[in-house]
């Protein structure tokens, strides 16, 4: 397994450990070609996020037209989730298989023929059809977009270009609330179809986009092309003495010996992917079982701390804090919208400065002061006869810094993370586990927040996501180590030990101090 060699104990100086004396001593800059390449990747990311908004007002105009139960709404908006659970899975050995390009080609694809299924729905039954369609390739779109971006990316500006896809989903999400308010004034019947049909126009574009995209080089590296893989990294990194180190980095990582040197090698391939996912469940390393547990821990609490029931049911939520009218439900909704998506743009920004933990915790944090804020004043105005205009505007209030806190951190590093932990080897799977479980959290509370809120009120459901938001914190602090900055491959080494992680890092650093120092002593000498 890659990354073995860290966790013998072997003492050596590996080619990261000379990559990362050069990204030390080098002020990072953004790489316009890699920058290109990660906004192909992610575009695709934006057909869930206008899913996700459009389905939060169509689902108004769905139930008068279809005449359909709140039971039934749930289902319909949360089952696509599930879906992608399917569709992420299988996308972990698709990618394995065709390529990480090719892979979002196929999302397109799929998305494609499911929107139109949905445009065209004239009942119930037609629509969870389509429903499945896109759903199958949405868990596509989202592996395809984090795995490829990851495995583009400079170390300096990992965490910038790998949350495109957060933010693609986000400027999606916006798209899909302008959507129902621009098409709700058509006639029930057609702006609800309009609004669903409206997501396969993208696809047919994004198809040729990602084609014109190169392959992953870290895939090129596993089918043995290692002269592509060389001049895909030439390209995606600044110079080309940073390209050769990180190839050899690659070339280690995939059980390549260092003096294969020609354009296309010989690489022994796994018969099937049985034995990688052995590997990642069934007899994990003591490496593997920590970063397993920080991927299924980030994912879970991403979701369980309730985005989507804000995302998906503002219009029921603002309803309940004392908006009548769907035309208002559906302006307040796009507030919304605009800033979670003012604030993911912030993110991208902060992610490669102020590093990982620092903004989860941050985010976290205040995440859990708006959640109970919201539940607090959606009490308060759930017992009140009368008509509160200060807790309505606290409820708007804290929907929109919820939302804002989660873009800033929560929301990009969850994607971020997972893609930088896993070896190479297991890296396809293990972010379409991730996903996996991502999804699956997602689906639950889509298909269970009406029902919840009207057993424990809607005021009780957000105190509830506040404490859960709460627990997520206490394990990010204990669990999750720092990944800015370091390699795909030098991450591993922070790894084995979940709650004595801080130990490593301190030693890494000081290394890399020492290092450092030397070879400026060797240059002035």
């Amino acid at each position: 397994m890659a990354g073995s060699g860290h966790e013998n104990g072997a003492v050596s100086i590996r080619p990261a450990d000379n990559l990362a004396v050069f990204e030390v001593s080098k002020k990072p800059k953004k790489n316009k070609f890699a920058l290109g390449c990660a906004m192909l990747a992610s575009l695709t990311s934006m057909l869930l996020g206008y899913d996700i908004g459009v389905m939060s007002g169509a689902i108004i105009f769905i139930k008068k037209d279809l005449k359909i139960s709140d039971v039934q709404i749930e289902i319909l908006v949360g089952v696509l989730n599930l879906y992608c659970l399917v569709g992420s899975i299988v996308a972990g050995n698709i990618a394995d298989w065709i390529g990480r390009r090719y892979t979002i080609v196929l999302a397109n694809v799929i998305i494609f023929v499911g929107s139109l299924f949905m445009g065209f729905s004239v009942n119930y039954a037609f629509l969870m059809v389509g429903r499945f369609i896109a759903g199958i390739g949405v868990g596509f779109a989202i592996m395809g977009a984090v795995l490829y971006n990851a495995e583009i990316s400079p170390a300096s500006s990992r965490g910038f270009l790998t949350s495109f896809p957060e933010v693609c989903i986000n400027v999606g999400i916006l798209l899909g609330y302008v959507s129902n308010y621009a098409f709700s004034k058509l006639p029930t019947r057609i702006g609800w179809r309009l609004m669903l049909g409206a997501g396969a126009t993208p696809s047919i574009f994004l198809v040729f986009a990602v084609l014109a995209m190169p392959e992953s080089p870290r895939w090129l590296v596993m089918q043995g092309k290692l002269g592509e893989a060389k001049v895909v990294l030439e390209k995606t990194l600044d110079t080309k003495e940073e390209a050769l180190l990180r190839l050899n980095d690659i070339k280690e990582a995939a059980g390549i010996p260092q003096d294969s040197t020609g354009d296309v090698v010989v690489v022994q391939k796994q018969t099937n992917s049985n034995g990688v996912w052995r590997e990642l469940l069934l007899h994990p390393t003591p490496t593997v079982k920590h970063i397993l547990i920080c991927t299924v821990g980030i994912h879970f609490f991403q979701q369980s701390s309730g985005v989507d029931a804000v995302v998906l049911y503002s219009p029921r939520i603002f309803e309940k804090a004392g908006i009548t009218s769907s035309n208002e439900q559906l302006l307040t909704t796009v507030a919304v919208g605009i800033c979670k998506t003012i604030f993911i743009l912030v993110a991208t920004f902060l992610l490669d400065k102020s590093g990982r933990r620092a903004l989860l915790l941050i985010s976290t944090g205040g995440m859990v002061v708006s959640l109970a804020t919201l539940g607090f004043s959606l009490t308060i105005i759930n017992h009140s006869e009368a008509k509160l205009t200060w807790a309505i505007a606290l409820c708007i209030t804290m929907v929109l810094s919820f939302v804002a806190f989660f873009a800033i951190g929560m929301g990009p590093i969850a994607g971020i993370y997972t893609s930088e932990i896993f070896p190479l080897k297991l890296r396809a799977q293990g972010i379409s586990l991730g996903v996996a479980v991502n999804r699956v959290t997602s689906g639950i509370i889509a298909m269970t927040f009406l029902s919840l809120y009207q057993a424990i009120t809607i005021g009780g459901a957000f105190f509830l996501f506040a404490g859960i938001a709460a627990v997520g914190w206490l394990f990010f602090n204990i669990c999750l180590p720092e990944t800015r900055g370091k390699t795909l491959e030098e991450t591993e080494r922070l790894f084995g030990n979940l709650v004595g992680w801080r130990e490593v890092d301190k030693k890494m650093k000081e290394d890399n101090t020492k290092r450092t120092t030397h070879g400026q002593e060797g240059s002035d000498g």
